[in-house]
């Protein structure tokens, strides 16, 4: 049984991994970290913020000494779950941390009630 946690990503309660829910690849043991299973691309901010007026230097753009852009991407089909801006030497960010036992039961209960 699956149950949707995010645009693009699920977790399966019997097996306890994340998965992508376009298509369906198990990513990593729900119990860690989704981001450990997908593919990562760090960017540099410059290729995604473009000047603002052509030939000029101006732009949105963070500085890279201080700012790094990271994005990840299901191995298989290439969705994108995350990005985020972090400070060069930063871990990446655990942002998404379950209690899969009380989701469990959560999930047998409604589910039994809609039966």
């Amino acid at each position: 049984m699956k149950v949707r946690i995010t645009e693009s990503l699920d977790i399966d309660l019997v097996k306890e991994l994340w998965c992508c829910n376009r298509c369906g690849y198990e990513l990593i043991s729900a119990r860690l970290n989704y981001k450990e299973g997908c593919l990562v691309q760090a960017r540099h901010p410059s290729t995604i913020y473009q000047p603002l007026v052509e030939d000029q230097p101006y732009t949105f753009a963070p500085d890279p000494n201080w700012c790094r852009i990271v994005e990840f991407y299901c191995p298989q089909c290439g969705v994108m779950f995350e990005n985020e801006c972090l400070p060069p030497g930063h871990p990446i960010t655990h942002d998404i941390e379950l209690d899969l036992e009380k989701l469990k039961l959560k999930t047998w209960v409604t589910w039994s009630k809609v039966r």
